[in-house]
Order: C-alpha cells, then structure tokens, then sequence
C-alpha cells in the first residue's frame, strides 16, 4: 500500500518523527509511506503530489492547522485532488469533540470554534481516528498512531548523571502539571541535585499570542523556578531529545490536562522509555496501564510523589529494571511495525 501524509514539511513539527518512522517500518513491511509535498531531494521525507497513486490519504491535523514557523498547512491543495474515499483524518490532540475544559485546559476556547473544527472534519472524511482508546464520539474510531521504536533505546545505567531532574518539551498548558513535579521536590531538594528543563515558554510567556490563550497555555512562574534554584534552556534539535532526557536520574512524564482526560497518546510517551533515564508518569493509573502494561504503575508519581522521586534517587538500578519491562512491552504491543499493519488493516476496512 503506499500511504499519503498531509502533514508539514518540518522535520521538527509534533509528529513529523513519527511519519518518519512509519516511512520506515513501511518498507519492511513492503508498503511506501509519502509526504504530499514537492518532491525535494534534500528532505527526509519522501515527497510527491500524486495523490491518485496513493491508497489512502491521511490528514494529520493538530491544534494548529494554519502556520507552523510561516509555513501553512496545504489543506485545500489535497482536498482539490484527492476523492473522498481516499481519505483519513486523524485527529491528534482531540480537537473533533464538544468543548472540554479540564484543569485550566481546553481543547476549543469556545464552541464556535468546536463547531468549525467539527465541520472541517467532517467536509474531509467520514473515517475519523483518535490516538485514544476511549473516542467520545460515536463516529470516531481509536488508533494510537504514536508509537516505539527499539532502535532508539540508550543503554539503561541511571547512575552519576550530571541532573537529578530533566525535563524535554515546551511549556504549552503544562505549568500546573510542572508545578506538582516541583512542589514534590521542594523538601527534599537538596537530594535531588540539579534540576533542568528544556524547551519552549519557560521562562516567559509568549507576548504576540493574544489573550486569554496566551496566559491560559503559556502561564509560567519564573520567580518560582529561580527561587527553587532550576534551570532552564532552549529547545534542543528534535533528533537530540533521547540523548538530552538521558542526562538526568528521572524525567517526568507530563501531557496537557486534556490529553489525559482523553487518554490521548503523543511521541514522548513512547521516547522517554527509551531515553537512558527513569520514566515518571503526571498521568491517570488506568493511562499508565493501559499503555505501558502493570509494570508502569510502579512509575506513577500519585499521591505521594516526593516519596517516590526519594525513591528513585535511592534506588535507581531497581527503577532501570521497571523500565526494561517497559521496554519489552512498549516494544511488542507498539512497535511502528505493529501501527503500520494496524493501519493498513483500517484502511483495507
């Protein structure tokens, strides 16, 4: 089968290592995986525009569909040459719902904008995925679409790391998630070491967003993270973020409030396993299980994080072991090789 995505040419966007890896788990399965682009020799992805080559194409839609570093989404391009029956969409950060607001979090800033993203959709394509187990509407079929690669695995030794704490990713409706991981640490600090986090809006909040977007998804305390003596740095080259977690003991999990409502998968809870670290879930027990199998629930930071993270810091060769379970399973249930069979199974249907 050859597969089309309708994604941006970054290779830094959300998902674009995640079509790359479906690119190739595609091939050793014999299927092709293409970009709908200009054919650019200097990509890593494989480009065309022959749309009617393609068995099924796939629009991989997100929160922002409009600009991603000035480049916009060439939506109506695909939309114009493909049928209707070629077509998927797979709705990545739940957009496709009612309204959901959950702890400071929400997918719609209001249902307007529920209704247009609902109708957009639905001008798209009848066949409509969410990376999620639990779709809430009726019409939407669940396909995790993320996935693991054991290619990426670091040798596990959380021993003498230059951070006890590390964090990858940007501050996009993460602060209250990131502030329970910090006021874990408070008393016991000094235990823990060096604390960093990189990425996106940490130390500021965007001022060209508009409000009341800007201080609902970018809020941050900057005074709180000196005065708890934590560092922070820019993003780092997206092909560098598995060996950036592996600096420190323990990186913590953390998805936006919505994602965990919804159960959403993304690319960092399959890439965190594989980094040389230890795994700390901000997420729901039944989340955890579901994905990483029993052995996760031993990763939750639950009612008493503090204890926990203690723990690991403690005991990090006993934790290393947890995540070797994590591993195995993540590598037998959601391998690429499995989403791709997965997929074209769906598309077969």
């Amino acid at each position: 089968m050859r597969f089309m995505f309708v994604y941006w040419k970054l290779e830094n966007a959300g998902s674009a290592q995640t079509i790359l890896n479906y690119a190739a788990a595609a091939r050793e399965l014999g299927h092709e995986v293409v970009l709908y682009a200009d054919p650019d020799d200097s990509s890593s992805f494989a480009c065309s525009l022959d749309i009617d080559s393609a068995d099924a194409v796939l629009f991989l839609l997100e929160w922002n569909i409009y600009l991603h570093e000035n480049k916009p989404l060439d939506l109506s391009g695909a939309l114009r040459s493909s049928a209707r029956e070629q077509r998927i969409v797979i709705d990545n950060d739940g957009m496709y719902n009612d309204p959901i607001r959950i702890d400071g979090d929400y997918n719609h800033p209001a249902i307007e904008d529920s209704h247009k993203r609902t109708q957009l959709y639905d001008s798209i394509s009848d066949r409509i995925y969410q990376p999620t187990l639990h779709p809430l509407r009726r019409n939407v079929r669940p396909f995790l679409f993320h996935g693991y690669n054991p290619a990426w695995e670091a040798p596990l030794d959380p021993t003498n790391k230059p951070y006890g704490m590390l964090y990858v990713g940007s501050n996009w409706f993460r602060w209250r998630a990131m502030s329970r991981v910090l006021r874990a640490i408070e008393p016991i600090r000094h235990r823990v070491g060096r604390v960093r986090i990189v990425g996106h809006d940490w130390t500021k909040m965007p001022w060209w967003v508009e409000s009341p977007l800007r201080e609902d998804a970018y809020f941050v305390d900057p005074e709180y993270l000196r005065a708890l003596d934590v560092e922070v740095n820019p993003p780092v080259p997206i092909g560098d973020v598995i060996a950036t977690m592996g600096q420190g003991v323990f990186n913590p999990v953390l998805v936006r409030p919505t994602f965990n409502h919804l159960r959403l998968v993304n690319p960092r809870l399959f890439e965190t396993v594989a980094a040389n670290t230890i795994p700390l879930f901000g997420l729901d027990e039944a989340y955890v299980k579901e994905i990483y199998g029993e052995a996760g629930a031993e990763l939750i930071l639950g009612e008493d994080p503090s204890r926990l993270i203690l723990d690991v810091l403690e005991r990090p060769q006993h934790y290393a072991a947890v995540v070797t379970e994590l591993r195995r399973h993540l590598a037998k249930r959601h391998s690429f090789m499995a989403r791709v069979t997965e997929l074209v199974e769906l598309v077969r249907s």
